[in-house]
């Protein structure tokens, strides 16, 4: 791909997500070429917002007549592994939404067939690109914690109660058998990973609080680091925390090392306390109140387009995110049998990024 003109970009899917997409689209120097949806007055609408942009009902009809370089996948899991397929035998770099595809499986089914058509395929993977998630990172590369040992995330969003739960926003949540882990909280297994490095062992207790949904909605999750670092997830849907919006952070962060801790609230903001203080210092981290949680979708999709304009490596590309799913698959056996699952160790591969 060259750096002399924009990246051509097509996507397919129009549903609530797909918004923060195409807001970051709008903000890139790139061209946004084809927009496609089963619903072709949705195509439409968003298609009108980018210059010379067409709008499609079929997605292969779409990628022959526009020749993207670059397809956004915006669709839930089940059409992931169809679309990448047609995608890549066209050698068409992509970038999938999560969760990515339906299973494990199904997974290392689409990392072969990028793979083996050696194009790009990256998870559309926001959350380390959440600027405090950016700002911590950063912090323990200077070593303001001096050596960490403990992480913690309590998710809260509240939004999980009653007959009416998610259908305001993505209805296909009440219908996922694996949900909580799967759908959200591979977010922090993510980010847990961004921060401390690999997972080698996860205990996990999950549970259903709300009838009205086939999945789980809460669960505790104790996770062992390689480097003898530990990490606990603590998930309730039907609960909340202090937050302005609780949709922002999704919760509260604690991340502890042997010179202080670095507290995250639910307004994005971070603060530190040396070891053996009572008082907590606020954190310098500016950050756009756009866009999704801090401006991470931006940021995101900015940092794969510089990446395929000047070849340096990907972050979250399906081979790698592929370590997040067996994780994610580790979290469900424990749940089943009642017991610590430990993962074999692989060397992380997670591009850096910069605060």
């Amino acid at each position: 791909m060259s750096a002399d003109r924009p990246l051509r970009i097509a996507a397919v899917g129009t549903g609530y997500f797909s918004r923060f997409h195409y807001d970051a689209w709008r903000r890139l120097d790139v061209s946004v070429v084809g927009i496609c949806s089963l619903s072709h007055q949705d195509a439409q609408a968003n298609a009108d917002r980018f210059p010379g942009c067409r709008a499609f009902e079929d997605f292969e009809d779409m990628l022959d007549q526009v020749h993207p370089d670059l397809v956004d996948i915006i669709v839930p899991p089940h059409d992931h592994v169809r679309f990448i397929s047609a995608a890549a035998k066209r050698g068409i770099a992509i970038i999938c939404q999560k969760p990515f595809t339906p299973s494990l499986e199904d997974a290392e089914r689409a990392a072969a067939i990028a793979h083996e058509a050696g194009v790009p395929l990256v998870v559309h993977e926001n959350f380390r690109f959440q600027p405090w998630h950016l700002k911590i990172r950063a912090l323990i590369d200077k070593g303001a914690l001096g050596d960490p040992y403990q992480i913690s995330f309590r998710m809260r969003p509240g939004d999980g109660r009653g007959p009416e739960a998610y259908l305001n926003r993505q209805p296909y949540f009440q219908k996922m058998e694996r949900f909580l882990i799967h759908e959200t909280a591979i977010h922090l297994i993510d980010v847990f990973r961004y921060l401390f490095g690999e997972i080698t062992s996860v205990t996990a207790e999950l549970a259903r609080l709300n009838p009205q949904i086939a999945g789980e909605d809460a669960g505790l999750v104790l996770f062992g680091f390689a480097n003898g670092a530990r990490g606990l997830f603590d998930g309730n849907r039907l609960s909340d925390h202090v937050a302005k919006d609780r949709r922002l952070t999704i919760g509260d962060m604690l991340v502890e090392g042997t010179k202080g801790t670095i507290r995250l609230n639910g307004d994005g903001d971070l603060f530190f306390r040396e070891f053996g203080d009572n008082e907590e210092r606020r954190i310098d981290n500016d950050w756009a109140k756009r866009g999704f949680a801090g401006d991470s979708v931006f940021r995101l999709q900015q940092h794969i387009v510089n990446c395929l304009t000047t070849g340096d490596r990907i972050p979250n590309t399906a081979e790698d995110y592929l370590a997040n799913l067996r994780i994610e698959d580790a979290v469900y056996r424990s749940h089943d049998i009642g017991a610590r699952v430990k993962l074999p160790l692989e060397p992380q591969k997670s591009a850096g990024i910069e605060a």
